[in-house]
């Protein structure tokens, strides 16, 4: 907390909210009062917006477009997941045969998300997690966690 005063003091009011909104994450997202949670080990890896992660391309006049599957040659929206939410800090991509949308999960050095997505290597105990970078989601890796889980 201390350091927090130290910004408020050093850097102005416009940049501590900046950052403390920056550094809250998915602080919005919380499991259903009441509700026990179903601790699993799952395999967490990390994705990002970007056509390396997502699969997209960009057509011949430069818009992004689904590379495979139903929605192939299609207009894709970049950074929009399946459920049409914008992906941020808190989003996951699972199995959705396991785990539907809202699905609300606690990821160890992640923190709380919500299942809002789903990826085509994404199968059975396995989910991805959002970051806002390529390089973070590189940082993170592949990782098997505790992961606690909320079904909607």
């Amino acid at each position: 907390m201390n350091s927090v005063r130290e910004l408020l003091k050093g850097a102005g009011w416009t940049c501590a909210l900046v950052l403390i909104t920056l550094n809250a994450g998915c602080a919005s997202i919380r499991p259903p009062a009441g509700v026990e949670a179903v601790e699993k080990k799952l395999l967490v890896t990390a994705y990002c917006k970007c056509q390396s992660c997502c699969g997209w391309e960009r057509s011949w006049f430069g818009r992004p477009v689904y590379t495979s599957g139903p929605a192939k040659g299609k207009p894709k929206k970049v950074g929009v997941t399946a459920s049409g939410a914008k992906a941020r800090k808190g989003t996951i991509a699972a199995d959705l045969s396991l785990y539907p949308f809202k699905t609300i999960m606690y990821v160890p050095d992640y923190g709380y998300g919500r299942v809002e997505d789903c990826g085509g290597g994404v199968k059975g105990d396995h989910i991805e997690v959002f970051f806002g970078s390529h390089s973070q989601a590189l940082n993170w890796g592949r990782r098997t966690r505790n992961v606690k889980i909320w079904l909607p």
